[in-house]
């Protein structure tokens, strides 16, 4: 069984307002980058770890003497194009997780969920309830309508999937032009299930400055209680 995790690592991180893309800006003291691959590369079941970022030569420079089963390579102008160059660089798979690197907090019993989901249902995806209530909002402003939130979820990475199913998926949304939202959105398209597992508000996405903060306040919180980011 060959299981490769796909880190999505591309982004410029405009929103954060840092000076450098934000795969390589710090996490208390540690680049986001390798907070992020760190849980994979220390997962046993994980055979090769593909990284797709803007600059690849860093990439591997950041994270050291990357061992073999690292593959890095160049990112496109959107995830979806990056995903895509990640599938045709990941070689020979079974099992693809992909996962982005804006979320450096996921934790290997997310990642076991996930891995264990996909291999019986073929995709799986890690969500948590939503807590606010949710609006839907008419182009003037105004409310359509108030939506329960009993069958709402939050989707999050990383997203497992068959290697074929996920690469078909990709070409059929590249043929008909189809922008998904995440890696899910496109399986669904396709008629693809996707089964959803438990996920974590600690494995929250890093997009704003205050993103940051809590991540670190997250991180803090860990090394008090002893609770790691790799076990929670």
């Amino acid at each position: 069984m060959t299981i490769v995790a796909l880190i999505v690592a591309a982004g410029r991180g405009t929103r954060l307002g840092a000076s450098r893309p934000k795969p390589f800006v710090p996490l208390a003291g540690v680049p986001i980058l390798a907070r992020a691959v760190a849980p994979f590369a220390a997962h046993p079941r994980i055979t090769r770890i593909v990284i797709v970022s803007a600059d690849p030569a860093a990439a591997a420079t950041l994270l050291g003497e990357a061992p073999r089963r690292f593959v890095f390579t160049l990112g496109g102008d959107r995830r979806q194009d990056s995903v895509r160059r990640g599938l045709q660089a990941m070689g020979e798979a079974d099992l693809v997780l992909v996962h982005d690197a804006a979320r450096p907090l996921v934790s290997r019993r997310i990642i076991d969920r996930v891995i264990e989901a996909a291999l019986v249902e073929g995709a799986a995806v890690p969500a948590i309830a939503v807590v606010d209530t949710v609006k839907r909002r008419a182009p003037d402003g105004t409310v359509v309508a108030t939506l329960s939130r009993d069958d709402l979820r939050l989707a999050q990475t990383p997203q497992g999937f068959r290697a074929d199913l996920l690469r078909s998926a990709y070409a059929r949304a590249e043929q008909e032009r189809f922008p998904g939202t995440d890696d899910a959105s496109l399986v669904e398209r396709a008629g693809g299930r996707v089964m959803l597992v438990e996920g974590s508000p600690r494995n929250l996405k890093i997009t704003t400055s205050a993103d940051l903060v809590l991540a670190e306040a997250l991180l803090a919180a860990w090394e008090e209680d002893g609770d790691g980011a790799a076990t929670s």
